[in-house]
């Protein structure tokens, strides 16, 4: 006689023992800790990554999808680009500053890059970008490199970074919305956490 057991069976959730939400925006003394150690180590792509990522604002996916043609006009690399978002299928607007500009161009000079190529190519398929696994995982190597806690950043840092500098900077919100694509305003507000920043800043403020 066969018996037949009934096995409860309860999947484990993905996110558990992990802190999700909003990833944390890096600090000036971060950026700059990451980026002399890029320079230091002649990482050549890791340090346009970097400096584009920060620059730009860009989902993942938006960033990892870039060709040379988005951001250069033949051998000059444009002080502004506009990009069209996967998510939203709206442009987006960002400066690339001066650094930036020459961490390009020597990136583009080291791999060769033809208008119409990837930006950040795959190193196992040269027909295809960088993924944002892969994407991920070296921005983990990053703030891992500088004694930064790794569960609380992630590619969304790099996209909040310079939002939010920009918004402690001036508190302009609209300004904030428009740089990082948003259509609500609401979403600006949700995304970059201000009313708690704010609740913190005014409280340091007041410790006697």
């Amino acid at each position: 006689m066969n018996v037949l057991t009934e096995i409860s069976y309860t999947p484990t959730p993905w996110n558990k023992g992990k802190l999700v939400g909003q990833k944390a925006p890096l600090r000036l003394r971060d950026i700059w800790a990451i980026r002399v150690r890029l320079q230091l180590a002649k990482k050549t792509r890791d340090l346009a990554l970097f400096n584009l990522a920060i620059d730009s604002k860009l989902r993942g996916c938006d960033l990892v999808n870039l060709r040379l043609r988005d951001i250069a006009h033949g051998a000059c690399i444009s002080p502004r680009a506009i990009v069209m978002q996967q998510k939203t299928h709206r442009p987006v607007q960002f400066e690339i500053t001066e650094q930036t500009r020459i961490a390009i161009m020597d990136w583009i000079q080291l791999a060769q890059l033809r208008n119409e190529d990837f930006f950040f190519p795959s190193r196992i398929n040269s027909a295809k970008h960088l993924s944002t696994r892969q994407y991920a995982r070296i921005v983990k190597a990053w703030v891992t490199e500088i004694g930064l806690d790794a569960s609380i950043y992630g590619t969304h840092t790099m996209r909040r970074t310079k939002a939010s500098l920009i918004y402690r900077r001036t508190k302009n919100l609209r300004a904030v919305q428009l740089l990082l694509g948003h259509t609500k305003l609401e979403s600006t507000v949700r995304y970059l956490g201000i009313e708690v920043d704010d609740a913190l800043e005014m409280a340091e403020q007041t410790e006697v």
